[in-house]
């Protein structure tokens, strides 16, 4: 067993506890560009665990002129879509050994631009941006900065650089239509304060799935509670809808806490799908049918832009997972 000191175990350190040369070691901690022998491989990473041993990142950054970093902006590190969408994100990163760092712009898009400037100062690698409404085309900037990046779920409106999104609309279209099959023709939509980003998208599908029917627009901010508030408030008019597809699992689930406080029961008396299908419409009560978006296939994509150039690809379809919310009963 090797004798371990305070001081950090070095690539040198590792080369003698394998007895190899520390050109070796370096070839095994980056997977080249040389090949090694399985054996000395293994030799190698048996004496780096055993001392303990981190490669320098810093040290590397100064011979390639590379970080290995890159920077992911959440719009709302809070929300559990966004919470999902950047876990496949890291992950796909990490494949090609890039090291994610994240900040969260609260919505806020002067905190965006914020964040994206430490980043490029951080000398990162690339920008994944999951796009809070409005703000700056930060994208752009990167690249006047020789950095790459890339928007996925939404984009500024003047962006010269592609976005990464779900098919916003054909989620709608199998939301309403699902519905309809259930008997109902008034289906309600719940859109945002604003008609912005990939909501506008998807309140412009509704209206045109539900053309010509007198179903009602709703409108909350993108909380549970707002959307508790306002199912109460309508309860208690007597204005709650029999269907409702909201554009949100946040205010989805805001929904049936509210429908829950007054006593209205889902799905007898209310019928909801929500557009967003993170992992949290599982556990709901009832669970939540709902549009799953391909949080896996966007990431994969988005990586696969930013860092081997690749080219955009069409919106990638949503999933309609059945589950209690509108009247189903899964299997």
């Amino acid at each position: 067993m090797t004798k371990r000191t305070s001081k950090a175990p070095t690539l040198t350190d590792v080369a003698r506890a394998a007895g190899t040369s520390t050109a070796v070691v370096s070839y095994v901690m980056n997977n080249g560009p040389r090949p090694v022998a399985a054996e000395t491989r293994e030799r190698v990473l048996a004496a780096a665990a055993d001392l303990d041993y981190r490669p320098n990142r810093i040290a590397r950054a100064l011979r390639s002129r590379t970080t290995g970093v890159v920077g992911l902006i959440l719009a709302d590190a809070s929300n559990p879509y966004f919470g999902a969408l950047a876990r496949h994100i890291e992950q796909a990163l990490d494949t090609h050994g890039k090291l994610t760092l994240t900040g969260n712009a609260g919505y806020s898009p002067d905190r965006q631009k914020q964040l994206a400037d430490k980043f490029l100062a951080a000398q990162v690698d690339g920008l994944v941006i999951v796009s809070a409404d409005g703000g700056a085309d930060i994208a752009t900037q990167a690249g006047r900065a020789g950095v790459p990046a890339v928007y996925v779920h939404n984009r500024p409106e003047d962006a010269q650089v592609p976005a990464v999104t779900a098919d916003n609309e054909a989620a709608v279209r199998q939301a309403v239509a699902h519905l309809r099959g259930h008997g109902h023709t008034r289906v309600a939509f719940l859109a945002g304060p604003h008609d912005t980003g990939p909501v506008g998208r998807r309140h412009a599908a509704w209206q045109t799935a539900l053309a010509g029917t007198d179903a009602p627009l709703l409108r909350c901010a993108y909380a549970r509670g707002a959307a508790a508030t306002l199912t109460q408030r309508l309860i208690g008019e007597d204005a709650m809808p029999a269907a409702l597809v909201t554009a949100t699992d946040e205010q989805a689930i805001g929904v049936l806490a509210g429908a829950r406080a007054c006593g209205l029961p889902v799905p007898d008396r209310l019928a909801v799908i929500s557009l967003d299908g993170s992992p949290d419409t599982a556990y709901t009560a009832p669970a939540l049918t709902a549009t799953e978006q391909p949080l896996h296939a966007m990431a994969q994509q988005a990586v696969d832009l930013l860092l081997n150039g690749t080219s955009p690809q069409p919106p990638a379809p949503a999933s309609l997972v059945l589950r209690q919310s509108c009247g189903c009963t899964p299997a």
